[in-house]
């Protein structure tokens, strides 16, 4: 017969590993048409959703983690928003820290005008990227809050799927 505290100890490890499981489960989207290209990304930050077109139709919807203060539209550096609006993926780097990453060409002329009029700095270096470096183990738990410094995070192997569908010159909507 087993003792209470190792009852306890056993439901903590089986639970531990039920979430280790499912933070690290690979999606069920079947996989894409060889050849498939995104010609438009679109966030809706409300929602903690991306989702990727390509000729009309969606062809994958990712959840997002977000800036630390996600509501509202990035307005200068450090405010730890997502920016809102109409930009462009514009570079592929697979030198990231947060696995791979696309940038965003966050600020715009609009962005950069706003942000001077009201005395600060724009900021810039807006990614959807992965999870950091060295703990892509963490997968789906990501999810749990809102972490970036105003950038869009997806999990790794999430990452790695976008980084092909998506050219360089994409146009991406960020919705509130």
């Amino acid at each position: 017969m087993l003792r209470p505290g190792a009852i306890a100890a056993l439901a903590t490890a089986t639970l531990a590993a039920a979430g280790a499981l499912w933070a690290n489960h690979p999606g069920t989207e079947p996989p894409l048409p060889r050849g498939t290209q995104a010609d438009l990304v679109v966030v809706r930050k409300s929602a903690r959703r991306l989702l990727v077109y390509s000729q009309g139709s969606v062809v994958r919807d990712y959840r997002v983690a977000l800036g630390r203060n996600p509501v509202g539209p990035k307005e200068r550096v450090g405010d730890y928003r997502t920016p809102e609006g109409w930009y462009v993926i514009d570079q592929h780097n697979p030198n990231s820290s947060f696995h791979l990453s696309l940038h965003v060409s966050y600020p715009s002329a609009d962005d950069g005008t706003r942000a001077l009029a009201a005395g600060y700095q724009p900021g810039g270096d807006i990614m959807i990227h992965g999870l950091p470096n060295g703990i892509g183990w963490l997968g789906r738990k990501r999810l749990a809050t809102d972490w970036t410094d105003g950038c869009i995070a997806i999990s790794d192997s999430e990452i790695e799927e976008l980084y092909q569908l998506v050219p360089d010159g994409t146009p991406i909507l960020i919705r509130p």
